[in-house]
């Protein structure tokens, strides 16, 4: 049996919501393995709309099981709140069916503080961030100083971690000329919420290799996309965690052997939130008109995305970067009414042609997309769900697709909604 890893092809918000929510749908245990609460899924189940950020989309699905790994860091209030909001909407949420990590970092308000300081004070520089905590909670992380949810058992331990993280952040807060942080205050507030958490709190390794002894099908949820890998993406305009595939083991206590079938989730087009370097960024009609049609809005901030043409360089980088074995590709629909559509198949830089994303940041930003051109459908895919009923032209652009990233596309989303699918191969039997 192969467990499943979910993870985005490129800069997050390819649609990775209805591919997991239907992937959920056949798994038994569904793991969140990195980042915050500053990415996010849109889930709709039987017309119902949920909004989760932290929580794995297994959460709405009775009878699974949803973990959050020691890979994610976690704002306990926000998490809370969540939890709260589901079950609002008629979702049970319990200690048999959510399971924290004992061992995960967790983002309390001066990292969300620190990082506004931050991009503010950044001016032309700033990243993009979301200003949620992130990037600053994996810098305790790294920097051995974090609060972990198992520090919340003893107030005592507590105590003595607040005294050493708060050592670093009010040297920087001083030298900013920003109000040092008071620990008795934030202390009360950890307590007060720490029975309400810590029922969830288990060792997550121990309880993935419990499921991997029972046959569990176990989907490993990823959050962002890899070109926002802190390794592998547009550094420095990139998250703060690994969102390749690989780190499903690191950041929920398994071996990389539990890895079965890596996902790709792949726009038929190209967004990105934020700052940073973008080839195929269209800044005229065809990028507005992009942005309508795939409603490019993101699920957490709300911030308009910027849209381009589908970048085949990226996402063949990505796929061997993440092991990728197929795609996922998505908002097939959004290019319906376009005369031509264009796909980026290598660069320029300086002069020359080059066929991958080079490191440096100040070449990101100077080559130039060399395209092949299609011509465009001009009919509606929307709602098609065999591969046999799609216009000529929209087989032609798949298939060009297909042939040039080296991956199978597993399936082709037109639409919004879970059932207007495209499959033509289901991970978890493969």
């Amino acid at each position: 049996m192969k467990n499943v890893v979910v993870v985005g092809s490129q800069w997050g918000d390819e649609g990775k919501g209805k591919i997991v929510d239907w992937l959920s749908d056949q798994a038994d245990v569904v793991v969140r393995f990195q980042g915050g609460h500053n990415a996010g899924h849109t889930l709709v189940i039987d017309g119902i709309t949920y909004k989760l950020k932290l929580l794995p989309s297994g959460i709405v699905r009775p009878g699974k099981i949803s973990v959050i790994g020691n890979g994610v860091v976690v704002n306990p209030w926000a998490l809370l709140e969540e939890i709260k909001s589901i079950q609002d909407q008629g979702v049970k949420v319990t200690e048999e069916n959510l399971i924290i990590a004992e061992t995960a970092n967790l983002i309390l308000p001066y990292h969300s503080e620190m990082d506004e300081i931050r991009e503010d004070a950044a001016g032309k520089g700033k990243i993009g961030t979301t200003r949620r905590g992130i990037g600053p909670a994996y810098e305790d992380k790294v920097g051995r100083r974090a609060i972990r949810l198992m520090d919340l058992r003893s107030e005592s331990n507590l105590d003595q971690r607040l005294d050493i993280v708060l050592q670093h952040h009010n040297a920087i807060r001083k030298g900013l000329n920003k109000k040092i942080y008071e620990k008795e205050e934030l202390k009360k507030e950890l307590m007060k919420i720490a029975p309400e958490i810590l029922k969830y709190s288990q060792p997550v390794w121990k309880k993935i290799d419990e499921f991997k002894s029972e046959n569990k099908k176990i989907l490993f949820e990823g959050a962002q996309g890899i070109l926002l890998d802190v390794d592998h993406g547009t550094y420095p305009f990139v998250t703060s965690s690994n969102t390749v595939a690989a780190n499903a083991a690191t950041g929920s206590g398994c071996g990389p052997d539990t890895i079965g079938y890596v996902l790709g989730i792949t726009k038929a087009y190209t967004t990105r939130v934020g700052e940073g370097p973008f080839p195929t960024e269209l800044e005229d009609a065809d990028g507005e008109k992009l942005g309508k049609r795939g409603h490019e809005f993101g699920t957490v901030t709300n911030r308009k995305r910027r849209c381009g043409w589908f970048d085949g360089v990226l996402v063949r980088q990505t796929i061997k970067v993440a092991g990728i074995h197929g795609i996922a590709l998505t908002k097939l629909d959004v290019l319906d009414d376009f005369d031509e559509i264009k796909f980026c198949e290598k660069y320029e830089l300086d002069g020359k042609e080059i066929d991958y994303f080079p490191a440096a940041v100040e070449d990101q930003k100077k080559v130039k997309p060399i395209y092949k051109t299609f011509k465009g459908w001009k009919s509606e895919t929307k709602g098609i769900r065999n591969i046999e009923d799609l216009p000529d032209l929209a087989k032609i652009y798949v298939g060009a697709v297909e042939d040039f990233i080296g991956a199978k596309i597993s399936s082709i989303s037109t639409s919004p909604e879970r059932e207007d699918t495209i499959l033509l191969e289901n991970p978890f039997d493969n």
